[in-house]
């Protein structure tokens, strides 16, 4: 019972992280609104896989890497940002949401659910928010009196994936459903789409801002 007590502790701190507004949930969102569900199930499932290579650097060390070499997560994180900025313009510049015209996600091919799926692998492993968890308060929560360090990862990283599908498949599921009433109301889903442009735009600028900041 003692050595799994804190995995409680650990899934509310997950789940709080989770249900903040960021650019994970942005990127679910406006993927779900401009391609429905499947689409915006094919983001949460990159959303997962960026979250479940982010666990497995937590557990490696890669932490202790980056606090040696900073340079080298400043340099991931200014592109990753640019990248999740570029996102975000594509969405502002969104003028219906619909399959005739999608510059953000184009088309309801497999292909572009593909797209969706590394886009948001992208953006989860870009997000500083991922890497502040993951680097800070992930290691505090393997200890070698619990047993082997690789399966305590895999239990965290079960809890992390579990809490990422029912918070962002749950968006994803609503947002895909609204397809019906944004169709009857276009510029509703256009300032939607917009919004979460917005939402990305601010996450990359407050990156930017971050990284100059500690750098002066």
């Amino acid at each position: 019972m003692e050595q799994t007590s804190h995995l409680w502790l650990y899934f509310l701190m997950v789940f709080g992280v989770i249900v903040l507004p960021g650019m994970d949930m942005a990127f679910v969102l406006a993927s779900a609104l401009s391609g429905g569900r499947r689409t915006g199930a094919y983001a949460v499932a990159g959303i997962v896989f960026g979250g479940l290579c982010h666990t497995a650097a937590g557990a490696l060390g890669f932490g202790l890497v980056f606090k040696l070499l900073p340079g080298l997560v400043n340099a991931m994180l200014v592109i990753g940002s640019l990248y999740i900025a570029w996102i975000g313009v594509s969405l502002l510049r969104v003028k219906a949401v619909g399959a005739a015209d999608r510059p953000d996600l184009p088309a309801m091919s497999v292909m572009s659910r593909w797209a969706t799926f590394r886009r948001a692998a992208l953006t989860c492993l870009m997000n500083p928010k991922a890497y502040l968890f993951m680097f800070s308060i992930f290691p505090q929560f393997l200890r070698a009196e619990y047993g082997p360090v690789w399966v305590q990862a895999l239990a965290l990283a079960a809890i992390t994936a579990v809490t990422q599908i029912a918070v962002y498949g749950s968006l994803a599921f609503t947002a895909g459903s609204a397809q019906g009433w944004l169709a009857a109301r276009p510029m509703a889903g256009v300032w939607l789409a917009r919004t979460a442009g917005a939402m990305l735009l601010v996450g990359a600028a407050i990156t930017l801002w971050g990284i100059v900041r500690h750098s002066i």
